[in-house]
């Protein structure tokens, strides 16, 4: 088991007594299960996976994550803990003057002395593993290139190359198709639940995209003010639950989803 939640209610960090972010959630997520989170923005999606992460705490209800709860542990355990997930932002925290091959790699500082990430920083350690990384998000061109150079889109898969690159058992993304094309995000989905299902991770991934969460992922989770509103297969994912999750919101509209493998398409993080 990956994670069980119960009851588990989460306040902003900054809100003191206000509302919570996260209202009574129960999920149980099962090791190397692939699923979606949707829901209109402001649902808690990154709350939620922020704090499958272990970078946001819980103010109530059952938390643990790989059978333990993370909180009673000491800091160094719970260090250790952290280390078997990655957490990949919708904006990575990419140092803007940093070269990509520098900042993919940066994704092996846990299994690093400090000597060794010092100086990798001057002579990176391990090129061709970060330009393989690279290459399989259609990015092996930018390898030396400076971060800041990068579009939008860009950094975004820069910042996912550094999960192939990590050794987490839990994949937590965030809106990583937010500015991508749909070819591409075609690729990057195909990429991250390909590098999962290898190695038997779990992979959360908080998508905007009802249409390509409903065509590729096989629970899908609603979230809205939150709280989960469903916990479903896809096959039971209706037009009228998506249509309720949305009420008074815009969905993103999405161009059908080809299944494409990511090689032909590519012909045409972590933090």
């Amino acid at each position: 088991m990956t994670y069980q939640l119960d009851k588990l209610t989460v306040r902003h960090q900054a809100s003191g007594g206000g509302a919570p972010a996260l209202h009574d959630i129960d999920l149980v997520v099962a090791q190397g299960e692939q699923l979606a989170i949707i829901g209109p923005s402001g649902a808690g999606k990154t709350t939620l996976l922020a704090t499958l992460a272990l970078a946001q705490r819980p103010s109530g209800g059952v938390f643990r994550a790989f059978g333990q709860d993370p909180w009673a542990l000491p800091d160094a355990q719970r260090h250790l803990l952290r280390a078997r997930q990655c957490l990949a932002p919708q904006t990575p925290p990419l140092p803007p003057r940093q070269r990509v091959v520098t900042a993919v790699l940066a994704a092996r500082l846990p299994q690093w002395t400090l000597w060794q990430a010092l100086v990798s920083l001057v002579k990176p350690a391990n090129p061709q593993a970060a330009y393989g990384a690279l290459l399989r998000f259609g990015l092996g061109d930018k390898l030396y290139a400076r971060v800041d150079r990068l579009s939008g889109g860009e950094r975004q898969r820069c910042g996912l190359a550094r999960l192939l690159l990590s050794s987490a058992q839990a994949f937590l993304v965030d809106e990583p198709l937010s500015a991508l094309d749909p070819a591409l995000s075609q690729l990057t989905l195909s990429t991250l639940q390909q590098e999962a299902a290898t190695r038997n991770a779990t992979l959360i991934c908080s998508l905007h995209q009802v249409d390509i969460a409903r065509a590729n992922f096989a629970r899908i989770v609603g979230l809205r003010d939150g709280r989960i509103v469903f916990d479903l297969p896809r096959e039971q994912v209706t037009d009228a639950i998506i249509d309720a999750l949305y009420q008074n919101e815009s969905v993103t509209p999405v161009v059908p989803v080809l299944h494409e493998t990511p090689e032909r398409l590519a012909v045409g993080a972590c933090f």
